[in-house]
């Protein structure tokens, strides 16, 4: 349940090839430390890289696990996609609504995050295609810090 399906530096690494060889008809991403840094700068590229997707006609939806929607919005706004807030990953809650806002089946959807325990989990828990991502900054937080030595550990494990 841990295993992603896929490894990548940063989304923008994804080309549409990618998708369209696994059958992805649309993607959810998260927002903190996928498409936005902890200073809350967006990853270089990122607007084409989503235009690149829309072109051909992969469908794209934001699941963030923030609680503050204005931050979430205002991503979702500058990229022109719906999104769900507070999606409490991995719990199938708000990847649940994220797919009903998509209108497709999991097996046909990437979650693509940051997080193993959230992203990952919450992609295989629905049976999603799960993509893991490079986090783009440092965490800030010690609580941030125990849980990313935690990652590596268990990645160390299923990647051994």
């Amino acid at each position: 349940m841990l295993k992603p399906k896929a490894r990548f530096d940063k989304i923008t690494d994804i080309d549409t090839n990618f998708f369209k060889e696994k059958n992805i008809k649309a993607v959810i991403l998260d927002v903190d430390n996928t498409l936005i840094d902890f200073d809350k700068k967006p990853l270089d590229n990122i607007e084409s890289w989503i235009e690149s997707l829309k072109k051909e006609n992969i469908k794209i939806c934001i699941a963030s696990n923030s609680i503050k929607k204005p931050k979430v919005s205002k991503v979702a706004q500058k990229l022109d996609v719906p999104y769900v807030y507070f999606s409490t990953k991995p719990f199938k809650r708000g990847l649940k609504k994220a797919q009903k806002i998509l209108q497709v089946e999991p097996q046909y959807i990437a979650e693509i995050g940051d997080q193993l325990f959230t992203d990952v989990l919450g992609a295989n828990r629905m049976k999603m295609f799960s993509i893991l991502t490079t986090p783009l900054s440092p965490e800030k937080t010690l609580l941030g810090e125990i849980k990313r030595k935690f990652e590596k550990f268990v990645l160390h494990k299923i990647y051994a």
